[in-house]
């Protein structure tokens, strides 16, 4: 499932050529996705600019002229490109590769400054979905949702308030989207690598008793922040299904310090640990039993 960076990946690939532009026509080749589409959702972005391309956690957010936001969750293998459209850099050419069979959306638009463009987005195994809605604060899938880890609302103090008293284990408590919107599997293994605290410590140790966070807190929220800083510039990870707006790869995978390295030697210095993967919640959890504690 595409975590942060790689929505906001795809996000940056977007907006260049989406932001201004006007939906003229909208085709829906099926009803439904994970989720049948919106009530009147043809109707609502035929005629409509797109004024902004956003992200909150990991949903696209196209902001409408009509004062609609269309909101799109991109699922496992969710993509969007465009139909004979060259990007300016060759490097970010794309060659479409996807089965034709699994284009779900077509919107046909025009960019003040690009012209006529086909947008399409395509979803092999439907887990995506999209919706439609006026405020934020009406719909379901924003509602609650905790701060997002590259503003400024993010931080040890935020996370101590969250964590205190919890007995859950620290990556449940960084998975929880209503502590920290946007993390996954992959980079809260990453982040707590990088602060060297175990996936299966309590949440509330790593408060003091004063409410106030602990030194390993603060490395937490630093790491956190690092990681999926560094994962954007690297244009996300790419596993198996993962592919940016202009059909390449990301790269960050080749980063990992933890994360699908069963058997491998811990990459900190000075450490003589292997990583081990656990199961949490049905999840697999990467670590350093040596360096994380």
């Amino acid at each position: 499932m595409p975590e942060l960076p790689e929505v906001e990946t795809v996000r940056r690939g977007l907006e260049p050529y989406v932001t201004g532009a006007r939906i003229d026509r909208v085709t829906l080749k099926r009803k439904d996705l994970r989720f049948p589409f919106p009530e009147g959702f043809k109707q609502a972005l035929e005629g409509a600019t797109i004024d902004s391309t956003g992200r909150r956690a990991k949903y696209l957010l196209f902001r409408l002229s009509t004062g609609k936001t269309w909101l799109s969750h991109l699922g496992m293998t969710g993509t969007y490109r465009f139909e004979a459209f060259r990007f300016k850099e060759p490097s970010r050419y794309y060659e479409p590769t996807e089965d034709r069979k699994h284009d779900h959306l077509v919107l046909e638009l025009t960019h003040p400054g690009h012209g006529p463009l086909q947008l399409i987005y395509n979803d092999a195994r439907r887990f995506g979905f999209m919706d439609l809605f006026g405020n934020d604060e009406d719909s379901p899938w924003l509602a609650g949702l905790g701060p997002e880890p590259l503003s400024n609302a993010f931080n040890a103090a935020e996370m101590a308030e969250r964590f205190r008293g919890k007995k859950a284990p620290m990556k449940a408590a960084l998975l929880d989207q209503r502590v920290v919107a946007g993390l996954g599997n992959i980079y809260v293994s990453e982040a707590l690598h990088r602060a060297h605290i175990r996936p299966d410590v309590a949440a509330g140790t790593l408060v003091l008793k004063s409410g106030k966070p602990s030194k390993r807190l603060e490395d937490l929220a630093d790491g956190v922040r690092t990681v999926l800083i560094e994962a954007v510039d690297a244009g996300g990870s790419t596993l198996r299904d993962f592919r940016a707006a202009d059909g390449n790869s990301g790269y960050f995978q080749h980063r990992f310090a933890v994360y699908d390295r069963e058997g491998e030697p811990c990459p900190t210095p000075g450490c003589r640990g292997t990583v081990r993967r656990i199961v949490q919640s049905g999840r697999s959890s990467f670590f350093c039993p040596v360096c994380q504690h």
